[in-house]
């Protein structure tokens, strides 16, 4: 007998390895890197740690761990790490402003079930909860993003290093313009994906249209995914931008 999930972790393991070399090997390590922090995020936070404070520091070192061990070229590490940080401080914001208005923190009307005989009075508010989940959600496609900003304009400042920080930006706007299609059905089928079970599930309990798209469960990811794919189209000018920044100020010294 074998258990799926170690097998399926081997497969993955060997995969990236024969794929990305070395490279690949420290990708595959930063996944377990990242689950360590995301674990020490939740167990802080259930200890009465500000939900919001933790999660932000979290959501640096998972950008940290991803980033700096998916790539040898330190520049394109750091310009990433830079630009996928502004995008951070961006959406949590846009969080932080938009998410009281939402009520969507809590549980729906069908999770009664699971939660029947449980108390909610876990001390921690939900809406903090909600908060991080969302910060949380978005950061793999936003490092993503940013690491292709940044490699390709860095390959293009490597064959013309004297070009002009205007056609640095507009270049890295180009590249931007030919990922941001992949990374945005990335997250728009992830949600569908994962959301398939539930929404036949509103169907066959005849949900209509308005009792669907004010369900509080649908309501929360839907903002999740819009929050995420807001991150990944900001993600190419703030990177980009913080590309011209750091060359500008290499050129002038």
């Amino acid at each position: 007998m074998f258990s799926v999930i170690p097998m399926l972790i081997l497969v993955l393991a060997i995969a990236m390895c024969w794929v990305g070399g070395w490279n690949g090997a420290r990708a595959f390590f930063s996944i377990f890197c990242n689950f360590a922090i995301l674990f020490l995020n939740v167990v802080l936070i259930s200890w009465g740690f500000p939900a919001v404070v933790i999660s932000l520091l979290s959501s640096m070192l998972i950008l940290a761990t991803t980033i700096f061990l998916g790539s040898d070229e330190e520049t394109v590490t750091e310009n990433a790490f830079l630009g996928s940080i502004l995008v951070v401080v961006v959406t949590m914001t846009l969080i932080f402003v938009l998410l009281p208005h939402l009520q969507v923190q809590g549980f729906g009307n069908e999770n009664n079930e699971d939660l029947e005989g449980l108390s909610l009075l876990i001390g921690i508010k939900f809406q903090d909860l909600m908060l991080s989940t969302m910060l949380i959600s978005s950061l793999g496609a936003i490092a993503e993003a940013a690491i292709a900003v940044s490699a390709g304009t860095h390959e293009l400042l490597s064959s013309n290093a004297q070009i002009d920080s205007r056609l640095i930006f507009k270049n890295g706007m180009e590249i931007g313009k030919e990922i941001i299609g992949t990374a945005l059905n990335t997250l728009f089928f992830g949600f569908f994906g994962s959301f398939l079970g539930l929404f036949t599930w509103y169907v066959k309990l005849n949900y209509g249209f308005g009792r669907f798209i004010n369900n509080k469960i649908f309501v929360a990811e839907l903002f999740m995914i819009l929050v995420g794919v807001i991150g990944v189209v900001l993600t190419v000018p703030l990177t980009t931008a913080v590309i011209q920044l750091r060359e500008g100020h290499r050129k002038v010294k």
